[in-house]
């Protein structure tokens, strides 16, 4: 079998992915043309590679591409988040790079399953620990995060900016070391040390235990935990604290609090009904 004729799904999807384009959009002459979309000399401009270099990596020659080829060729091409991380996949065996992408806003269908969750406090976290979404039993337990700012609804400052938060941990040193942890390992897993370098400099200046945590450079995976607080008029609450991936974004976390028994839960439920 030739290498022309071989199997080869990263050409086979780069040849589908550019027949996909339209030439006179893109500033090509669109006439005479025997092949829909765009052909490989002007996919090879566009990302700025030799035609021969680019032809055979359609035809599974040459060996594998550099990383840095292959964004080149996204680019071109006009891949979407997921179509760039499946040709990564396919030339290289690994997802590409993480680029973070702030977004604020959610769906509505994932605050229905946030309202959903009640009574168990819910909410949904960028890779950045701004809170972004919540439900009512959060509002009641956690932090009326309906009443702030959008740029004061980070975990961290309340963590360790607000007395009330910091008054209602059970055990506030390990809670703030793990916090920090996880936070740190979130950014740099999403590629947001950039994004975070503001808020970390405010913390530092605003938190002399926020800078002495940071400097340790420790880091924590998340995990499923018992979280601990003392509301300051319903009394002690036990949580199961869980986190979960939301579906098609990356850039976000859904944050459980199950109640660890029913005296608790039936507190909640009493305190959501006064509410």
């Amino acid at each position: 079998m030739s290498e022309e004729a071989r199997p080869n799904p990263l050409g086979i999807y780069l040849k589908d992915r550019r027949s996909k384009l339209d030439p006179a959009a893109l500033g090509f002459v669109s006439k005479r043309r025997r092949t829909p979309g765009l052909r490989r000399e002007e996919v090879a401009q566009r990302a700025n590679i030799s035609t021969a270099w680019y032809t055979w990596l359609e035809q599974g020659r040459g060996g594998a591409p550099s990383a840095e080829v292959l964004e080149r060729i996204a680019e071109a091409l006009m891949l979407t988040q997921i179509e760039r991380e499946h040709v990564f996949m396919l030339g290289l065996g690994r997802p590409p790079e993480v680029r973070y992408e702030p977004h604020d806003a959610i769906t509505p269908r994932l605050q229905r399953v946030l309202d959903r969750l009640n009574p168990s406090p819910a909410l949904i976290r960028t890779a950045t620990w701004d809170v972004v979404a919540w439900n009512k039993a959060a509002t009641v337990l956690l932090v009326d995060y309906g009443s702030l700012a959008p740029e004061d609804r980070n975990v961290l400052k309340h963590i360790f900016l607000n007395p009330r938060v910091r008054a209602s941990q059970h055990d506030w040193e390990s809670v703030a070391r793990y916090v920090v942890g996880s936070f740190r390992a979130d950014v740099v897993r999403a590629g947001a040390a950039s994004a975070v370098a503001d808020l970390v400099d405010e913390l530092c200046r605003r938190s002399p235990d926020f800078e002495r945590m940071w400097r340790d450079t420790h880091v924590h995976a998340q995990q499923e935990r018992v979280k601990h607080i003392n509301h300051p008029v319903l009394g002690p609450f036990g949580f199961e604290h869980s986190a979960f991936a939301v579906d098609g974004r990356p850039d976000l976390t859904m944050i459980v609090y199950n109640p660890v028994s029913d005296a608790d839960l039936d507190k909640i439920v009493s305190a959501l009904a006064a509410a």
